[in-house]
């Protein structure tokens, strides 16, 4: 089969021949993949950056963002049939936490996990993929067109789903646990994929979501995040320390940017009882200059919470699913447009390589 691989830490990507893969254990499930998404992830790889390739191999079959239809499985499978359309997770467990023990490589203890298509594992840029049922999440027919968005929606989900539990156990006495997020504030940074699918999440909770980028507000990203009554605010033409004042407090912030400045600086949006979650990692290595006494002081008097999130468990990839079906009835023609660009695989290296100033998700197709 056809598969796209780069030897780790170069910059060395090519369309490669691999046998094509076969099941070898009832627990496990073919698929015929259809679309994998492209990511920043993605792009730092092939621009040489931080991936390892599988122990036995010097080279990575790259992609995480898969979608698919299974073609074949064994005996002991009952959480898919053949013809369902699936994705497949990201993570694998190391096998000796008990977060990863129970299913939840997303909070690895050890850090000793795998990643397919990223650390130590290969990813699903290829013909075909063999997997465990555990790692499998089904996805219904309606969502073909926009299913490979599972992943992407799937960050977003796990960030938002820690943050209600957060505010749920320490709010119960005063506010409603459940509905946490209903008519809330919630300030989006960064409108890239995951920061849009998070955009789409909070509105289906409720909240009034606003979205804080660097581009025109008459461009496309905004345009979408209007199109589902998002509002959007400039960064070049109002500083992110005067956002309060401006619109008042904000409940929650989501990041989705990856700038350690910006970061930082989204602390003072918060309002008293607000929660946080990060989900950008910066590649600028330095820190950057803030008052952290007064960033600190505001922590502690206003009883704010400030978490990370990375990847999702399977539960997580359920959620996004949810979500991604909620848009569709609710929003039919604008989740599609999350997708900008589709690429025949055989396309490959425009796909990781072309930038479009419109671009949001980038797709290689694979059902060629």
């Amino acid at each position: 089969m056809k598969a796209i691989a780069i030897i780790p830490g170069t910059t060395n990507l090519s369309l490669i021949d691999r046998p094509e893969p076969q099941i070898q254990a009832d627990d496990e499930i073919k698929i015929k993949t259809w679309y994998v998404g492209i990511c920043g992830t993605d792009r730092e790889i092939v621009s040489g950056g931080r991936a390892d390739a599988p122990r036995e191999r010097n080279e990575l079959i790259i992609g995480h963002e898969m979608f698919g239809q299974i073609v074949e499985m064994g005996s002991s499978v009952t959480k898919v049939k053949l013809g369902d359309f699936a994705v497949f997770a990201v993570r694998r467990g190391c096998g000796q936490c008990t977060a990863c023990l129970n299913n939840r490589s997303d909070m690895c203890y050890t850090g000793n996990y795998t990643e397919r298509g990223i650390k130590g594992a290969d990813g699903y840029q290829a013909e075909y993929i063999v997997d465990k049922e555990q790692y499998i999440v089904k996805v219904p027919e309606p969502l073909k067109d926009i299913g490979v968005l599972t992943e992407p929606m799937s960050v977003a989900a796990k960030a938002i789903d820690e943050a209600i539990r957060v505010q749920a156990a320490r709010l119960k006495d005063f506010d409603d646990p459940v509905n946490w997020l209903k008519g809330k504030k919630a300030l989006v940074a960064g409108m890239g994929p995951i920061g849009l699918m998070a955009a789409f999440a909070l509105k289906i909770k409720g909240a009034e979501v606003i979205g804080l980028d660097i581009v025109d507000e008459d461009s496309y990203r905004p345009r979408i995040l209007k199109e589902i009554g998002g509002t959007y605010i400039d960064g070049r033409q109002v500083k992110v320390t005067d956002i309060d004042e401006q619109i008042g407090q904000i409940d929650f912030v989501f990041e989705a940017a990856g700038i350690a400045k910006l970061q930082f600086q989204l602390i003072d949006t918060l309002g008293i009882n607000a929660i946080y979650m990060a989900t950008g990692i910066p590649s600028d290595k330095h820190t950057p200059a803030f008052d952290g006494g007064t960033l600190m002081q505001q922590l502690v008097l206003k009883n704010q919470i400030v978490l990370g999130s990375v990847n999702a468990s399977v539960d997580h990839y359920d959620q996004a699913v949810h979500y991604l079906e909620k848009s569709l009835k609710l929003w039919p023609n604008t989740i599609e447009k999350i997708i900008t660009y589709k690429f025949p695989y055989t396309d490959f290296d425009a796909a990781l390589h072309y930038h479009s100033a419109d671009e949001i998700k980038v797709v290689i197709d694979w059902r060629l």
